[in-house]
């Protein structure tokens, strides 16, 4: 059994994302998340990709589900989505792909996609094919903390992280609780809209990431908006991580394989 095999039987889950962070950790590293969408590019491009990112020395890889009506993304992760819906690309087929190489990768695989896709397929078989195609965590935009125990429960049978988003505009009250009730890490949205790269950030986002991270017990990742290494580390030293989606979707698409290596080796 190879290193990795043996790292992917030991543990699955929030049990699996909370021992890969504290090597991370370890490691004297920031915790640095990338987004990609699954299969912008075809099925064999994301194998690579994601053998790339783990190299790399991540702390998990998001992957999100292609969507026809993507609320929370900008217009680099739209197009990408479109480009992989084109190809034919649904969520079964992204949990049958994880699913045949799951022996290939030790990084948590964290799946962010709207709850539809989820509904479609049905709450509990969506949650048995994340346990068997080992996806470790979950994190979906559109469902309010008012309404999660429908897919709350289903996951939490298969201890898979169902990971909440927290905003800017949330009540004091609202952030602790999603603090409380997150698992594997806490995403910080670091701006009001969409996704998409920023030049920079309101000048609140600072004392938003530090109270933020004075209630979670677990890391604290800002995420939207974040597209360069200074950003990166500018934001790590509020919180735990970042997480970066539109600029490394581009330079996959782009072949700027390359530049994605030093995109992270800059920001950890």
């Amino acid at each position: 059994m190879s290193e990795r095999q043996l790292n992917n039987s030991q543990s699955h889950g929030v049990a699996k994302i909370n021992a890969y962070f504290s090597d991370v950790k370890a490691k004297g590293h920031r915790f640095f998340v990338p987004y990609i969408v699954a299969g912008d590019g075809g099925f064999e491009r994301l194998q690579e990709q994601i053998q790339l990112l783990e190299d790399s020395g991540v702390a998990a890889i998001e992957l999100g589900i292609p969507f026809s009506d993507p609320v929370a993304d900008g217009p680099t992760i739209q197009r990408a989505g479109m480009r992989a819906l084109e190809q034919g690309v649904t969520l079964q087929k992204v949990l049958d792909f994880l699913t045949e190489t799951r022996s290939t990768r030790a990084v948590p695989i964290v799946l962010m996609t709207y709850f539809n896709p989820i509904y479609s397929l049905g709450v509990s078989e969506f949650a048995v094919a994340c346990e068997r195609s080992g996806v470790d965590g979950i994190i979906v935009p559109d469902i309010p903390m008012e309404e999660e125990d429908v897919l709350a429960d289903a996951l939490r049978i298969y201890n898979i992280a169902f990971i909440r988003l927290v905003a800017m505009t949330s009540t004091e009250e609202r952030m602790q609780e999603l603090a409380k009730r997150t698992e594997g890490f806490l995403y910080a949205v670091s701006v009001t809209g969409t996704t998409g790269a920023r030049a920079k950030h309101d000048e609140r986002v600072t004392d938003y990431l530090e109270k933020l991270a004075s209630f979670s017990s677990v890391p604290v990742l800002a995420g939207f908006g974040v597209s360069n290494a200074k950003q990166a580390r500018t934001l790590s030293s509020y919180c735990d991580g970042v997480i970066v989606g539109s600029t490394i979707v581009d330079m996959f698409h782009e072949g700027r394989d390359a530049d994605v290596r030093a995109l992270i080796e800059e920001s950890l």
